[in-house]
C-alpha cells in the first residue's frame, strides 16, 4: 500500500511539471530585439544597465507563453509592478488628462524614459534625476504655443524659472537647489486651485517650508500665517509676497522684495480697499508710507531708508498689539534704533503716528494740531492778501493802459464789435470744453472736485462738452461762411493767407533775437506769428469736430469701419486739445500779455484797438500783392 501511494506521488508530480510552461530566458527575446534591424530593437548594453535587467522580459509582456510569440502583443502597463504609483499618477492632472484622451499629456515614459533603458532616479543620466528634472519637465512646458490650448495659469514657465534664484542656483550645481517636482510633486501634479495640490494657496507654507523649515516656523506665528492657517484666502502665502517661477533673490534690484519693491509688493493687499474695508484695515497706510519721509526718499532712489519690511518684520510680520511685534509700543526704541541709534525711550512716549500725513487730525497731540491749524491760517491769510493785492495792481494798471489805448490818435482798429463778440463766445467755449474734457481724461485730479461732488456730475460734465461742443461747431461753419461768402471776409482771408514774407520775417526776427545782426521786420497788418495762430485755430477746429463727432457717434462709426478708426479718433481728440491748450498758454499768452511790448495786455479783444509801439509810430505796412 505504501508503494502504491509513492507511485501516486511521482505520477501526480510528473503530471505538474509536464504542464508547466517553461519560463522564456530574456536572452532568447534578445537574439531576436536585439538585431538593429529588428522593427522592436532593444539596445541589449542599456537594458543590461536598466534598473529592469533583472527582471525577465514576461514580467512585462506577460501575454508571451512561448517562442515565437504574435507578432502585436498587448501594451504593457507599469501598473503591474507600481500599483501604488499608477493609482496616485491617475488622479494627477496628467493622468486624468490621458484618460480622456489628450494625447500630449505626459506618461510614465515621458517621464522616466524608455523602459527598456529606465535607470535608477539617483543615477545621473536618469532624465527623473534631480539635475535633469528642468530639461525633462521642458521637454513639454517650453513649448509655450503648444502649451497655449491647455489654459494654463502661467507662460514661459521653463524661461522664467531659468532665471530665478532656484534656477541659476540649480544652473550653477547647487545639488539642493529646488527644481520643478520638489514645489509640483512628481506623481501627485496637481493644478494650484486643486486643494489636493502642493502648490494650493493654504498648502505652499509647508511645500516651501521642505527646504525653508525656519522660515516657515516664524512665518506659522506670524500674522499672516495664522491667516492662511484659518483659511482666510486674501492673507499672503510665500507666492504672494516672493513670486512663483520668477522668484529672485533679496539682494537682486528685481526681486518682488527687493528694498525699493516692498512697498509695491505690500500694497498688493494694504492698498486693495477691498481687503482694507473686509478685514477693517487702514487703506491708506501705502500711500500715506509714500509721502513720509522715508518714503520720499525711496522714490528718489534711496535704498537705505526704512521700508515696510524694516519696521514690521518679514515673516515674523504680527500686531502692534502683540508684545512680540516689532511695531509694538515697547519695542519702537529697539526698532527705530537699528537705523536711529541712541533715541532711546522717547519714541515710547506719546502716541506716535508713523503713517500720517502732515495736517490736523483726530488723534493727534494737540500742539501737532495746533500748529498745522495756525500755519493753514497764515497761508491762506498771507498768500491770499498776497494775490488780492496784485490782482488789484493789475487791474489798475490795464484799466490805465486801456483809456492811453483808446485816447492814442494813431490806435488802430484791429477788431470790429463782430469780431470781439466771436472772440468771447470762442474763448468761453474753448475753456468749458479743455476743462471739461480733461476731467473726464482725469477724473481724479485735484481739478475735477467740482463734478465728483456733484450728484450727477459725470452727466453733467458730459451735458456741458456737448453742447460747448456743438455751439463751437456752429460758431466754426459760421465763421467760414462769413470768411469765404462776404466780401470784407474774403478780404481779410486774402490778408491772412501766408506768404514767402511771412517767413522772411520769422528768420529776420530769429536772427535778430540770437544776437546775429540784422534788424526787426517792420510791422505788418498781419504778422507771421498771428497768421500761424489763426491757421493752426482753423486746423484744430477742424481736426477736434470731426474726431468729437465720430466719438458722439460711435455707434455709426463702428458700423462704418473697423474699432481701429474709433480708437485713433479718441487719441486724435486728446492730444488735439493738449496741443491746442498748449499752443494757447504758451504763444497767444505771449504775444498779447506777456510780450514787454504788450504788457500788460493787447486790449484790442476788449475794445478792438492796438496802440502802436514806439518803434511802430508809422502805419503798418501793407504786404506786397
Amino acid at each position: 500500500m505504501r508503494r502504491l501511494e509513492l507511485w501516486w506521488i511521482a505520477g501526480l508530480i510528473c503530471v505538474c511539471l509536464a504542464s508547466t510552461t517553461r519560463a522564456i530566458d530574456n536572452a532568447e527575446c534578445l537574439a531576436c530585439h536585439g538585431d538593429k534591424d529588428s522593427p522592436k530593437f532593444v539596445d541589449e548594453a542599456k537594458f543590461g544597465a536598466s534598473i529592469h535587467a533583472k527582471n525577465l522580459c514576461t514580467s512585462c509582456h506577460t501575454d508571451i507563453k512561448e517562442l515565437p510569440h504574435e507578432e502585436k502583443l498587448k501594451p504593457v502597463s507599469c501598473s503591474q509592478c507600481h500599483r501604488i504609483e499608477t493609482d496616485i499618477y491617475l488622479k494627477s492632472d496628467h493622468g486624468q488628462a490621458i484618460h480622456k484622451g489628450v494625447a500630449e499629456a505626459a506618461s510614465c515614459q515621458s517621464c522616466h524614459g524608455n523602459p527598456h533603458e529606465l535607470l535608477n532616479y539617483r543615477n545621473a543620466a536618469s532624465p527623473v534625476n534631480r539635475a535633469n528634472i528642468p530639461a525633462t519637465c521642458g521637454k513639454c512646458h517650453s513649448k509655450v504655443e503648444e502649451m497655449e490650448k491647455f489654459q494654463l495659469r502661467q507662460r514661459a514657465v521653463v524661461v522664467t524659472y531659468d532665471k530665478s534664484v532656484h534656477g541659476t542656483a540649480h544652473t550653477n550645481g547647487i545639488a539642493n537647489a529646488a527644481v520643478c517636482s520638489d514645489c509640483h510633486g512628481t506623481h501627485d501634479l496637481h493644478r494650484s486651485t486643486n486643494p489636493q495640490s502642493k502648490l494650493y494657496w493654504q498648502t505652499i507654507p509647508a511645500t516651501c517650508g521642505k527646504c525653508h523649515d525656519n522660515v516657515r516656523q516664524t512665518y506659522s506665528r506670524s500674522v499672516h500665517g495664522t491667516a492662511v492657517a484659518a483659511g482666510i484666502r486674501d492673507a499672503p502665502a510665500c507666492t504672494d509676497c516672493h513670486g512663483e517661477h520668477t522668484i529672485q533673490a533679496v539682494t537682486d534690484a528685481t526681486s518682488k522684495v527687493a528694498a525699493s519693491h516692498i512697498p509695491e509688493t505690500c500694497g498688493q493687499c494694504h492698498g486693495a480697499e477691498r481687503i482694507a474695508a473686509r478685514y477693517q484695515l487702514s487703506s491708506k497706510v501705502v500711500d500715506t508710507y509714500m509721502k513720509s519721509f522715508h518714503g520720499l526718499a525711496m522714490q528718489f532712489g534711496g535704498l537705505a531708508v526704512a521700508n515696510c519690511a524694516s519696521c514690521h518684520g518679514f515673516h515674523d510680520i504680527l500686531p502692534s498689539s502683540d508684545p512680540l511685534s516689532s511695531v509694538n509700543k515697547a519695542n519702537l526704541p529697539q526698532t527705530c534704533g537699528k537705523c536711529h541709534p541712541g533715541i532711546g525711550t522717547r519714541l515710547a512716549k506719546g502716541d506716535l503716528k508713523i503713517h500720517d500725513l502732515p495736517g490736523a487730525a483726530k488723534g493727534k497731540p494737540w500742539l501737532v494740531n495746533f500748529v498745522t491749524q495756525f500755519y493753514i491760517v497764515i497761508i491762506v491769510l498771507t498768500i491770499g492778501g498776497m494775490a488780492a493785492f496784485v490782482g488789484l495792481d493789475y487791474i489798475a494798471k490795464a484799466r490805465v493802459h486801456i483809456r492811453a489805448v483808446r485816447a492814442h490818435p494813431h490806435a488802430e482798429e484791429r477788431l470790429t464789435k463782430a469780431m470781439r463778440i466771436q472772440h468771447w463766445l470762442l474763448i468761453t467755449m474753448f475753456v468749458l470744453l479743455a476743462y471739461t474734457g480733461f476731467v473726464h481724461k482725469f477724473p481724479d485730479a485735484w481739478w475735477s472736485w467740482p463734478f465728483k461732488m456733484l450728484e450727477n456730475g459725470g452727466y453733467i460734465r458730459g451735458m456741458i462738452h456737448r453742447i460747448c461742443g456743438w455751439t463751437f461747431t456752429g460758431l466754426f461753419l459760421v465763421h467760414l461762411i462769413v470768411l469765404v461768402a462776404t466780401p470784407r471776409g474774403h478780404g481779410y482771408l486774402l490778408q491772412l493767407g501766408p506768404r514767402m514774407l511771412d517767413v522772411k520775417d520769422f528768420f529776420a526776427t530769429l536772427w535778430y533775437n540770437l544776437g546775429l545782426g540784422g534788424q526787426l521786420p517792420p510791422p505788418r497788418r498781419f504778422n507771421y506769428a498771428e497768421k500761424a495762430e489763426y491757421w493752426a485755430l482753423v486746423w484744430g477746429s477742424f481736426v477736434m469736430i470731426i474726431t468729437g463727432a465720430m466719438l458722439i457717434f460711435t455707434e455709426t462709426v463702428l458700423r462704418l469701419w473697423p474699432k481701429v478708426w474709433h480708437d485713433v479718433a479718441q487719441v486724435i481728440h486728446f492730444y488735439e486739445a493738449v496741443l491746442a491748450t498748449l499752443a494757447i498758454v504758451v504763444w497767444h499768452f505771449y504775444w498779447v500779455i506777456f510780450d514787454p511790448k504788450e504788457f500788460p495786455m493787447n486790449p484790442a479783444w476788449l475794445i478792438g484797438k492796438k496802440a502802436p509801439h514806439q518803434h511802430e509810430e508809422k502805419k503798418p505796412e501793407a504786404e506786397p500783392k
